[in-house]
């Protein structure tokens, strides 16, 4: 059981796509050394109780490496690998063993490439690793990105790196002058970088510029609003059509040169401006236009293509205000860019405000004052009165790092102090207050006064001239009660009075006087009714 052979050492598994190399060092100096290697396929949560079977492509062999690519068909697993020395009957022990997940290991291969250059510029176009094998280790070939390196072919050279589409065109080339160029596949998701292609390179021709071509091609776009512009230096008559491609076209590996279409109403125009606002449906992707010329002899020309990201081209217009004055607070009321109709806007870019505020006096001393919002309304506190005060919005996209200009300026300006005028209103009305709590009682005593005055010295009703002095001596009678009210009683008399009235004795009518008095005291109503029987007395006597 004992042996003189050692065991292998350092056991590492290079992936390349699904192409697998197995490498090792071995130590001893023993000759007619052959090795073979075992493997675990461990599924889900296996142990290591699974049983070890044979590395196909790894036994008998005699070099410190072997390829065992078509031993393993599960990328996504893990898997043991050990190996070890034999010389004849005679065996070392196993290696360490080796842990490996294919897909967390493998490296990316080089991508294939395709040259070509045609007036000034290299089209290229990259196919993706594994193009032409069964087997893949990447199996959704959409999201390679690829980066191109690029030099001119001279002592001198300086590399220029750029990302590229599968079908693309490298400009900004010298012309007649040869380029080399390499291109890498990557995963930016999963972190992982590929092998660089092979150095391809190739010559640059010189460019043919047509006149009538459109040039300077650029977006300009406010509020979500695009227009395209270029520049033309052909004087003679020239007819443009914008043509527009979808950008995830051009992430395929298919041909999409027939798939440009045309911008609706930017056909066979005259004008070197086109609003293509209607092809923007959709925020979260981009486009790529172009601009296709056609001269007085019908021979074409196309622009260079303008990518355009509609969230980012797009510039972020100023923000309306509308100013209003409550009881202490001044509101602030913002309209969003582009108005209430551009949802984009709000939605997309989170737009909040920044509110700039202050006093409007003469002397412009007053200091700003600012403050950030992230609704469309806002109130300022702590306000003067009889103020002017000013007001301009930016509105800003964090998310974007995108502003707006300020808005123009508005101003309002503050109403006067209530403090003052509620202090008299209110001294006002106590002091009024005040006069009518005291002029009462004295109007009332008053007219008190005056009743009484007007009662004892102008009555309502007067006896005749020739009975006042009959009255006097009626009513001074000593029989009469001090307690009874004195009761105004008139009477006309309609009878003639003769001479004789001066003979009646008047001695008489005391005695009937008096003796009706001694029968007692009167209640009020007797008394009318012992003034009624006086007068029918009186007027019986004097008949």
């Amino acid at each position: 059981g004992q042996t003189n052979l050692k065991s292998p050492q350092d056991l590492q598994v290079y992936i390349v796509n699904t192409n697998f190399t197995l490498r090792w060092n071995y130590t001893g100096n023993d000759t007619n050394v052959t090795f073979a290697a075992e493997y675990q396929l461990l599924e889900g949560f296996e142990t290591n109780d699974t049983e070890w079977k044979e590395l196909p492509g790894c036994q008998n062999v005699t070099d410190t490496e072997c390829d065992f690519s078509s031993a393993i068909t599960e990328y996504y697993d893990r898997h043991h690998v050990r190996i070890r020395a034999e010389r004849g009957e005679e065996v070392s022990p196993w290696s360490s063993i080796f842990e490996m997940t294919p897909y967390f290991i493998a490296q990316i291969g080089p991508p294939g490439i395709e040259l070509q250059s045609t007036n000034g510029v290299i089209k290229i176009k990259v196919s993706p690793p594994e193009a032409n094998q069964v087997r893949k280790m990447w199996i959704a070939h959409v999201r390679f990105k690829y980066n191109l390196v690029i030099w001119e072919n001279s002592s001198n050279a300086e590399f220029r790196s750029q990302s590229i589409f599968p079908t693309d065109i490298i400009d900004d080339l010298a012309p007649e002058t040869t380029y080399c160029l390499k291109v890498q596949a990557t995963l930016p998701l999963d972190f992982q970088e590929g092998l660089f292609s092979p150095i391809r390179c190739v010559k640059t021709t010189r460019k043919v510029n047509d006149l009538f071509c459109a040039t300077n091609v650029s977006v300009l776009a406010l509020n979500m609003k695009f227009h395209l512009h270029w520049k033309n230096q052909y004087k003679q008559h020239v007819s443009y059509s914008v043509q527009y491609l979808l950008g995830y076209l051009k992430k395929l590996h298919d041909d999409y040169s027939m798939k440009w279409q045309n911008v609706p109403g930017c056909e066979n125009i005259t004008e070197t401006q086109c609003n293509f606002s209607s092809i923007i449906t959709n925020t979260a992707g981009f486009y790529y236009l172009r601009v296709q010329a056609v001269n007085e002899y019908n021979k074409s020309c196309l622009s260079n293509d303008v990518k355009v990201d509609p969230l980012i081209a797009n510039e972020i217009g100023p923000p309306g205000v509308k100013l209003d004055i409550g009881d202490v607070l001044l509101h602030i009321q913002i309209s969003p860019p582009g108005g209430s109709e551009t949802e984009v806007m709000r939605d997309h870019y989170g737009l909040s405000y920044r509110v700039l505020y202050w006093k409007n006096s003469p002397n412009n001393e007053e200091e700003m004052n600012m403050k950030e919002i992230k609704q469309t309304i806002g109130t300022v506190s702590d306000l003067t009165p009889s103020t002017l005060y000013c007001v301009k919005v930016q509105a800003f996209s964090e998310a974007y790092n995108k502003s707006s200009p300020f808005s123009k300026e508005e101003c309002i300006k503050t109403p006067g102090d209530k403090v003052l005028p509620l202090i008299i209103l209110a001294t006002f009305v106590t002091a009024l207050i005040a006069v009518l709590l005291v002029a009462t009682p004295v109007i009332f005593a008053l007219y008190q006064a005056y009743n009484k005055i007007k009662y004892v010295f102008f009555p309502s009703c007067q006896p005749p001239l020739n009975i006042e002095g009959f009255g006097e001596q009626l009513f001074s009678s000593p029989y009469m009660s001090t307690t009874e009210e004195p009761i105004e009683n008139c009477c006309i008399i309609e009878t003639i009075i003769t001479e004789e009235v001066n003979q009646i004795d008047f001695k008489d009518y005391k005695h009937s006087k008096q003796s009706s008095r001694d029968s007692g005291n009167y209640s009020n109503d007797d008394d009318t009714s012992g003034s009624k029987v006086s007068e029918e007395t009186l007027e019986k006597e004097i008949v």
